[in-house]
């Protein structure tokens, strides 16, 4: 480094961007500023902790004390680093410093502490044996790395995989340590922990013959440079004189070491080696340079990443860590009410692992905070669509709007009222329920059962789970079933047949081939489908349960009754053991999605019970014309849908926090775990600062989970919340008193009849009996599936893969085209496609009664009618989907 770029990289003279010299007088950088924020933008000293509730403006702060110490020639921009936790706010940052100090500002670091470390790294990669090209592998890198590493060591025979293996190397990295650390302290005699040394062992040298780091690596790596060579750590010590680190509360121990080396002073030993030569003034009296000046930002209030490594203690214990720290809190707020803040005081008021704040806002107290208690979660979820309606009839756009849940099972409920209503949404950080993966590898069963000639239905539940089935296997098996003119399931209960099979893989696909026709035959009522297969598939009614075969039409005749679609989908995800492997993983994200299954079992059972004996063509219709209509789009913006965790960092008018009951908020997984119900508490503050005007707070008294029907209890956090604060549309009191049981003393007002509490209520799920029968559309040709796509000559492919694939390219068109099964069902469950209304017809709702027709908006599927109701005034219906039918 030289001379000239240690004083002044920019080459711009300090101050340049204001026009003054630093003379005294008003100081535009503090203009507007409350005591507080001032206090911490011209405080010095060793360290500063500036302690920023929710709203308080600390971006604001962190720039102005940024371009404070620039004005007020203290530091060099170079001297500066300045770290975020995302790129976003690293640019946000940015931005902001060069609109107050303009060219002065060049030359500092703004940025993550990935991207702060991979420029140390390329700078000294030399130093611990790696080329400054190194490659950084993201997280689909190392999942594939650790997928060959546990096939070589056959590690999945005792429950490995790269999802678990790859979560469990990360935890350990962010903790620096390596696979020899581990492997001092692992237990011996734990086969596990051997072999998961062994894979650590063998990920750690393909990484480092690879030249690679993973994302893990790059803080953790800079860390053990700075601790193997202090010369290195001297030269970035020596640079960066002022530290500035954002989100302070969200460090990991990696994190938190890496601001413990920058911030050490340089040693004589050290300062004699630099270069260029360390001059007379950076120096204190025991000729060391001294520790840079480190200022951090957060709040412990807002510390909700614990899963990630992050570690609360950072910040709480700052002032033993840093002595000698002065400490500043921000508590007046700039966003909320104040009625909206007193309850987020309360809650978090319960937690002692804090620094004490009490927020405030000059602003004023604002509406109260609205509460209700449904039935069920379909009646909380009626009444979140329901207000947010009428906040757009009040003017509100739907962009200001946003509803938190703890979990992303929840939001089925909410999806399915709100494309009722013809509300437009879009769920933030998540995939919409029957999007995820894990829900449309269990539907791709069902639609095979209700349609064994569906190709791409049965390409996916082939590797849902993974059982050895590979591309080139598929194929042999689809070209088999085409050339026979078979279906897809006796293609599989023939497989000995293909001789291109190995004896292993045939009894796979055998076994998984009698598993589908046993479900076949359950779904039409065959008496003891569940426990005994016909592995022969000599049964006309299992191998043909579309309806199309005459024999099976006389077994319809004799009276059999369709099983219950929650029976049948748990067959399936029991034998598959879908929700038991994703359990065993041990990851988050995979207990996430065990959750999404569980939550469609549920899904089937409330459809068994609105429409009993209906069956699995129903249900298969119903939902996928929720599923069509879930793109609803609107000029006015959607609606947010979001976990509470995506929620942190934003902000919005009108905030909805569902499912406040015990078990989800906070969640169940927290309250057996040391500091988990604190956690769960700083969430629900988090959620509850992001509402600047109006705040909505919704449980139910039971709810649905793991496919059973449970009493749901209300959260403690209510309890915390002053009773004045709250205006119960419908309390706890009053769903559960009138069962005969009384519910824990809430600071709700009971025995009232709160205006949400005598709305008419159930039906919005109800239908008619199918008259969907399968392989009679429209160019089926011959009697077969619709969705069993015909297609041309096919001599000149070269391989019996190339054949598959192009089959599969032809039924998804055929698909997407609107012909062939599933994506578009000729169904009459809750298809009003055809139905033409105009203004003033008189219409009949299942739930509202009668109504007049106001206007029409939209075309084609998301049509949708404005209705005036005598029950209930104006209500907005998709004409798709709503249980209605003109009036004679």
């Amino acid at each position: 480094m030289s001379d000239f770029e240690l004083l002044d990289p920019s080459g711009v003279p300090v101050g340049a961007g204001f026009g003054t010299d630093g003379a005294s007088g008003p100081d535009p950088l503090l203009d507007g500023l409350n005591p507080a924020q001032e206090r911490a933008v011209v405080s010095r000293g060793p360290a500063l902790l500036i302690v920023a509730g929710a709203g308080s403006g600390k971006t604001r702060v962190l720039t102005h004390r940024i371009a404070h110490l620039i004005r007020q020639r203290e530091a060099w921009p170079s001297q500066i680093l300045a770290i975020t936790f995302t790129n976003k706010a690293a640019a946000e940052m940015r931005e902001r410093i060069e609109g107050l100090l303009g060219e002065a500002s060049q030359g500092m670091w703004i940025s993550t502490f990935h991207s702060a470390c991979v420029r140390i790294l390329r700078r000294e990669a030399e130093r611990f044996g790696y080329v400054s090209g190194f490659t950084i592998y993201d997280s689909a890198d190392s999942r594939a790395l650790l997928k060959r590493i546990i096939k070589e060591l056959d590690a999945d025979t005792y429950g490995f995989t790269p999802a678990n293996s790859g979560s469990k190397i990360s935890k350990l990295k962010n903790e620096l340590s390596d696979a020899d650390s581990y492997a001092a302290t692992m237990n011996e005699n734990d086969p596990r922990d051997r072999l998961f040394v062994e894979i650590f062992k063998m990920y750690e040298q393909e990484l480092k013959r690879a030249n690679a780091f993973d994302f893990d690596d790059l803080i953790g790596q800079t860390v053990h440079l700075f601790r193997a060579h202090p010369d290195v750590a001297a030269v970035y010590q020596r640079r960066f004189r002022h530290i500035l680190v954002d989100e302070y509360q969200d460090t990991n121990h990696a994190q938190y070491s890496l601001i413990r080396e920058l911030t050490r002073p340089v040693e004589p030993e050290e300062v004699a080696r630099l270069v260029p030569p360390a001059r007379d003034r950076e120096l204190d009296a025991s000729g060391r340079i001294p520790a840079a000046s480190l200022t951090v930002v957060g709040d412990s209030d807002q510390s909700i990443y614990a899963f990630r490594g992050a570690d609360i203690r950072n910040i709480v214990e700052f002032e033993r860590d840093f002595r000698g720290a002065e400490v500043v809190k921000l508590e007046q707020n700039y966003r909320s009410t104040q009625n909206i803040l007193s309850a987020a005081n309360a809650v978090i008021g319960n937690n002692f692992d804090r620094q004490e704040k009490n927020l405030w806002t000059a602003e004023g107290d604002g509406a109260r905070i609205t509460g209700f208690t449904g039935y069920s979660q379909h009646d909380e979820a009626r009444f979140v669509a329901e207000e947010i309606e009428e906040l757009h009839r009040g003017g509100l756009a739907y962009g200001d709007v946003a509803v938190f849940y703890r979990t992303n099972s929840q939001t089925r409920a909410l999806e399915e009222l709100l494309i009722r209503s013809a509300i437009p949404y879009r769920v933030l950080g998540g995939t919409k329920f029957y999007e995820r993966a894990e829900v449309k590898d269990a539907m791709a069963y069902l639609t095979s059962i209700a349609n064994p000639y569906d190709p791409i239905a049965w390409s996916r539940l082939l590797g849902a789970p993974k059982r050895g089935i590979g591309p080139m296997a598929e194929a042999h098996l689809a070209n088999f079933q085409e050339n026979h003119g078979i279906s897809f399931h006796e293609a599989m209960l023939r497989a000995d047949e293909v001789g291109q099979l190995g004896p292993k893989l045939k009894g796979t696909v055998r076994e998984l081939g009698e598993l589908l026709l046993r479900a076949a035959r359950m779904a039409v009522g065959e008496p003891g489908a569940a426990a005994a297969g016909d592995p022969q598939g000599t049964d006309p009614q299992a191998a043909d349960p579309q309806g199309t075969d005459p024999q099976a039409d006389v077994a319809a005749d004799e009276g059999k009754k369709p099983a219950p679609v929650a029976d049948l989908l748990k067959l399936i995800l029991d034998e598959t053991e879908m929700i038991e492997k994703l359990r065993a993983r041990r990851d988050p994200q995979d207990d996430a999605r065990a959750e999404n299954l569980e939550e469609l079992v549920a899904v089937a059972r409330e459809f068994d019970v609105k429409q009993p004996g209906a069956g699995l063509l129903a249900f298969l219709t119903e939902v996928s014309l929720v599923a069509a209509a879930d793109d609803l789009d609107d000029t006015s913006g959607t609606v947010s849908l979001m976990t509470m965790h995506t929620a942190k960092g934003l902000e919005f008018k009108a905030v909805f926090i569902t499912g406040v009951e015990e078990g989800l908020l906070p969640h169940q997984m927290s309250v057996d775990e040391v500091g988990g119900v604190n956690e769960e508490r700083r969430l629900m503050y988090v959620g509850i600062t992001r509402a600047r005007e109006r705040l909505f707070l919704t449980l139910a008294s039971t709810r649905a989970t793991f496919g059973d029907v449970s009493v749901a209890m209300p959260s403690r956090f209510l309890q915390e919340i002053p009773e004045g604060l709250i205006d119960w549309r419908q309390s706890p009191g009053e769903v559960t008193g009138r069962g005969g049981t009384e519910s824990r003393a809430l600071n709700a007002v009971r025995g009232g009849s709160g205006g949400y509490g005598s709305r008419a209520r159930g039906g919005a799920g109800r239908g008619t009996e199918s008259s969907v029968s399968f392989g009679t559309g429209s160019g089926s040709g011959g009697g077969r599936s619709s969705a069993a796509v015909s297609e041309p000559a096919s001599g000149n492919m070269q391989s019996a893969l190339d054949k598959w694939r192009e089959r599969k390219r032809l039924a998804k068109e055929a698909q997407a085209a609107g012909g062939g099964f599933p994506n578009t069902i000729g169904g009459a469950i809750r298809d009003n496609g055809d139905l033409e209304l105009a203004a003033g017809d008189r219409i009949t709702h299942d739930e509202y009664g009668e109504g007049r027709v106001t206007a029409i908006s939209g075309a084609g599927s998301k049509r949708i009618a404005h209705v005036v109701f005598d029950s209930v005034g104006e209500r907005k219906l998709l004409v798709k989907l709503a249980p209605i039918q003109k009036a004679d």
